[in-house]
């Protein structure tokens, strides 16, 4: 392939994937942009979009101070406010479950004054994450966000462009609008997006004002935009239309949500199989002629060398991150992973149906999580978080409107709304097990949410590492692993 131009050296060689519901903290984020710096090399770190509201709440609840102090710099008198909702005076004397921020749903069919509370936790909780994760250092920060979370994005968006995010990365669908709602904050000029409704003949237009939040005279700085695909032809279509500086291309051993296969035939297994028609053509992505960087199994010196010759500016890397010191993954589960990598004996599945926004999803297979038929089973499905819901248009019998739903809540209530119960069959809520996984799982009735894990499938990265004698090792350990000199083979 022929080498592309010579890219800015301002542009990172590896970016830190931005998973799961606060699995990418502002810690994880931070403490790879720092070693980035103490090593001298191009790195960005990203901290997750989703859910942060519902982790913003949690750690008030929790007592966190760092948070305290964020949503101080954001503004003292929305602080004031959202921590007379939901902070706890002791919470080492707090009992009973604990508090959840509305459903994002509220922004479309809640009053008035429920919408300007929701915006205002949305745009604060994004700007907290984004705020702590740039404090101390002068290293880029990204924040990634899925495109099905339409509810969500003017606010998170506005959030962490009020904090000085420096790159947007986002995946899970067509964000086509994305760029100009950049742009639009930019101006300090209201944004809007068009949310998709299911059966609806017309969209629902979002709309936020950042002047509402932006203090007057302040200018916010646009972020770089950055499509992570798996195909070149929606990296064509998104850079024929819209301003779009760049692309991570993502693999379907990656961790997290994957593409669907082209191909519709599945495993013995219920795996998705991919094949030659789901490898993008690199050489028609550089004819854009837009940096861009590969995804998934690509965690090492080696494979950072061979995408550069492949004319990619980097890579992105996830699994080596989650597993790293500073990931908010829970410890429990990080030490069970290691050990399970480091003797051959760690599982991870491509589900079909696991997700309930209809994409692939890698699932780790582990006991007492929900991979686990007998703890799915188990579980009472419920909806109390709404992150991955789908808007649909309702019927006269409902009242006409829009109305919310997700194959993985109750499925009578799923049923009830107009959805198929096949839909709903073998889906989890990812809302719940993910943030389980990193500590913040929901007391119900019967008991706390179980957890469910995703990772890329190649965790060949681990013996590239110099870890502890436990196992345990750091997020720069990561990043010097990967941007060290490759290795020659030593001579026979």
């Amino acid at each position: 392939m022929r080498q592309r131009p010579t890219n800015s050296p301002r542009l990172p060689e590896l970016i830190q994937g931005g998973m799961g519901v606060g699995v990418s903290s502002w810690r994880l984020a931070r403490a790879v942009a720092m070693a980035g710096q103490r090593l001298g090399a191009n790195v960005l770190g990203v901290v997750s979009g989703t859910g942060l509201p519902v982790i913003l709440v949690d750690r008030l609840q929790a007592g966190d101070k760092d948070v305290a102090r964020a949503l101080n710099a954001f503004d003292p008198e929305a602080a004031s406010e959202i921590m007379d909702q939901y902070a706890v005076r002791d919470p080492s004397k707090a009992r009973g479950r604990r508090k959840l921020p509305p459903k994002p749903e509220v922004l479309v069919n809640g009053s008035k004054a429920t919408k300007s509370k929701m915006t205002k936790l949305a745009v604060a909780s994004a700007f907290v994450e984004v705020w702590l994760a740039k404090e101390g250092h002068s290293g880029p920060i990204g924040i990634n966000v899925l495109e099905k979370v339409q509810l969500m994005h003017l606010p998170v968006l506005l959030g962490a462009m009020m904090a000085g995010v420096d790159y947007v990365l986002v995946g899970a669908g067509i964000p086509h609008q994305v760029p100009a709602v950049l742009a639009s904050f930019a101006r300090n000029e209201p944004a809007s997006y068009r949310m998709d409704v299911e059966g609806g003949s017309e969209k629902v237009t979002l709309k936020l004002d950042p002047r509402e939040f932006v203090p007057a005279g302040k200018c916010l700085k646009r972020p770089k935009f950055l499509l992570i695909a798996s195909h070149h032809a929606l990296a064509m279509r998104l850079a024929a239309t819209v301003e779009v500086d760049g692309f991570v291309m993502e693999g379907p051993s990656a961790g997290g949500h994957n593409a669907p296969a082209r191909g519709k035939t599945l495993a013995d297994d219920g795996q998705p199989i991919y094949g030659e028609r789901d490898r993008p053509d690199l050489e028609k992505l550089a004819e854009i002629g837009k940096p861009f960087w590969l995804a998934g199994s690509y965690g090492s010196p080696g494979r950072l060398a061979e995408a550069k010759c492949l004319g990619a500016t980097g890579v992105q890397v996830g699994s080596a991150f989650a597993l790293c010191n500073e990931s908010a993954l829970r410890e429990d589960i990080k030490r069970e992973l290691r050990q399970r990598i480091a003797t051959d004996s760690l599982d991870v599945k491509t589900s079909a149906t696991a997700s309930p926004s209809g994409f692939p999803f890698q699932v780790v297979q582990l006991e007492g999580s929900l991979s686990e038929l007998s703890v799915y089973e188990n579980r009472q499905r419920i909806c109390n978080i709404g992150h991955l819901t789908q808007a649909y248009q309702k019927d006269e019998s409902e009242g006409g409107g829009v109305g919310f739903r997700c194959p993985a809540e109750a499925v009578d209530a799923y049923v009830k709304k107009g959805g198929n119960a096949a839909d709903a069959e073998a889906k989890v809520c990812l809302c719940n097990g993910l943030g389980s996984a990193a500590g913040y799982g929901q007391s119900t009735r019967t008991g706390e949410e179980p957890f469910i894990v995703t990772l890329g499938k190649d965790t060949g990265f681990y013996k590239q590492l110099e870890v502890q004698a436990d196992g345990s090792y750091s997020a720069e350990d990561v990043v010097r692993a990967i941007m060290s000199p490759v290795r020659e083979p030593a001579a026979s």
